[in-house]
């Protein structure tokens, strides 16, 4: 049995971790039983979540446990896919991962009143001087990453490129590349339902709405993996 440890529920999503969402997509989409748990950053191999136990051993990094479960179920969750859409479905986790969530995070921890509503209710009881440790070395990342040196339109500039680009690749299709999913699916999701969640306000939020093939795209995702989760009808 594999054992998957995340976050948990919050901010109107299944789950607070978009990684672990995919994740756990993925586990879905391989026909994998497996057991959800909270997880302790003090535990997971990389200092992260998510991770897995299976066989006896830790696994961290949603990309490399991907690999797991492909080992494990035997199934290529890419295997509807040619080699050029492979490579195009590996630009497009990149494009997400490493450059569109960034502007996310910037949206949630930058903001105040986004960050008092999401971030800073994990700090709530904790010294002011500490909840403003915690926000600078966040703001620190997000400068180190490159997102951060943006100012609030540039940053919101990017990302709706981003999101132009994915909406204009989805097209009016089920799925990223046609009428079955694929790994990026799983990726694409959660990363889009982290922005749409109507937990917070933003225009990243306003940029990802203004594109109702996403929209729908995510609410068919979330109908799909987490049907008893209360989402919003695009």
């Amino acid at each position: 049995m594999i054992i998957l440890y995340g976050f948990g529920p919050d901010f109107g999503l299944p789950e607070i971790s978009p990684f672990v969402t995919k994740t756990q997509v993925h586990l879905a989409m391989a026909g994998l039983p497996f057991e959800k748990r909270i997880g302790d950053f003090r535990h997971a191999p990389k200092g992260q979540l998510p991770y897995i136990e299976v066989d006896g051993r830790s696994v961290g990094d949603s990309t490399f446990i991907r690999d797991v479960i492909e080992a494990q179920s035997g199934v290529d969750l890419d295997a509807a896919l040619s080699p050029v859409e492979r490579a195009h479905a590996w630009a497009i986790e990149r494009m997400m991962e490493n450059h569109f969530l960034w502007a996310g995070v910037a949206e949630r921890w930058l903001h105040p009143a986004n960050f008092e509503r999401g971030p800073g209710k994990w700090l709530s009881g904790a010294p002011a001087e500490f909840r403003a440790a915690t926000q600078q070395r966040m703001r620190d990342t997000i400068h180190a990453v490159g997102i951060g040196r943006h100012n609030e339109a540039e940053i919101v500039q990017l990302a709706g490129r981003s999101l132009e680009a994915v909406s204009a690749i989805l097209g009016q299709k089920i799925f990223l590349f046609g009428d079955r999913p694929c790994a990026a699916d799983a990726t694409l999701f959660a990363i889009l339902a982290a922005a749409l969640t109507p937990y917070f306000d933003g225009p990243i939020r306003d940029r990802a709405e203004s594109h109702p093939n996403l929209v729908r795209y995510v609410d068919r995702m979330m109908a799909r993996h987490f049907p008893d989760h209360p989402w919003r009808v695009g």
